[in-house]
């Protein structure tokens, strides 16, 4: 039935519009509810014993829209990007969900009409921003608004509330950015995250490697054109995993972001912008446990700083 929505057009393009399973997995409950977090969840505030997460997304489906297209078209200048350090390679997407501005409700029919403007009413770029990083009191104003315009939320990003729960809900377990967090402010900002998920990581950060877009923030899904799809043994922790074909290059259906961003706001890139600083060991496991997400990362392979006390594969 798959294959039957999938449409050839002229040019390499192909498109396909229909239900797909949901392929996104996270906890939402355990998450979002108390911030409970695996595998050390017996060392929350409020303790639960050890339990693979619940997927709360498994068994529901969603309508989807994917097209194919050639990197040509997805260019400035039209070229094909063959070199990865070449700010033209790289490419911002983003997607905004709109309704009409007013539902009237028919007498006696029950009917709802649909009238008025089209009104912006959500957007995404990278995932889980609106979740993770923005605050519920300025949900739906971001949501309203265009990634131009991100810089009012900057504050978030340098300065993410979840950071800063971490070590309250799980005393003794991230004692390194307990420590880091003992400072003000404006003297440790999150400039990781804000490469990471507002700019793009410039070049010199990571060997071969930039996804920059230029120093406006903006809330954008990142793609490096020029570097390859990784064929052969991908890492659903992406960059994490030493894997440049993954989040945040780009976002992959098996790529486990819910993983990826809470070790980084958990402090495992910071070490990008301050080497002095040594990741606890707890952000490299860090994960809510559902039954895709992926095994531990024994070591940041950008940071050099070895996360003592777990005892895995590197994956």
């Amino acid at each position: 039935m798959a294959a039957a929505a999938i449409h050839e057009l002229e040019g390499g393009r192909k498109v396909f519009a229909g239900q797909r399973e949901e392929a996104f997995f996270v906890d939402l409950g355990a998450i979002f509810d108390l911030g409970t977090l695996r595998p050390f969840q017996n060392l929350h505030l409020i303790p639960t014993p050890a339990a693979d997460g619940v997927d709360a997304t498994k068994g529901f489906n969603v309508h989807t829209i994917a097209l194919q297209v050639p990197k040509t078209e997805l260019t400035r200048d039209d070229s094909e990007p063959t070199d990865p350090m070449n700010p033209s390679s790289v490419i911002g997407i983003w997607a905004t969900a709109s309704r009409q501005r007013a539902s009237v409700r028919e007498p006696k029919r029950g009917a709802v009409r649909l009238a008025g403007p089209w009104v912006q009413v959500s957007r995404l770029g990278m995932p889980l921003i609106n979740e993770v990083i923005i605050p519920l009191g300025n949900k739906d104003r971001w949501n309203a608004s265009e990634p131009e315009d991100d810089e009012q939320f900057l504050r978030y990003y340098l300065d993410p509330e979840l950071q800063n729960l971490l070590p309250v809900l799980y005393p003794g377990v991230f004692p390194n950015l307990a420590a880091l967090l003992g400072a003000p402010p404006a003297s440790r900002p999150r400039n990781d995250l804000l490469a990471i998920l507002l700019t793009g990581i410039p070049a010199g950060l990571i060997p071969e490697f930039q996804n920059f877009t230029g120093s406006t923030p903006a809330d954008m899904l990142r793609l490096n054109l020029a570097i390859p799809p990784t064929t052969v043994d991908p890492s659903p922790l992406g960059i994490l995993g030493d894997d440049l074909g993954g989040f945040p290059n780009g976002r992959r259906v098996f790529d486990d972001v819910v993983a990826i961003e809470l070790r980084a706001i958990a402090g495992l890139t910071y070490p990008l912008i301050d080497p002095t600083f040594t990741p606890d060991s707890a952000a490299a496991v860090l994960a809510d446990g559902t039954a895709n997400d992926v095994p531990p990362l024994r070591d940041f392979p950008y940071i050099g700083h070895p996360h003592e006390g777990y005892e895995h594969e590197h994956d």
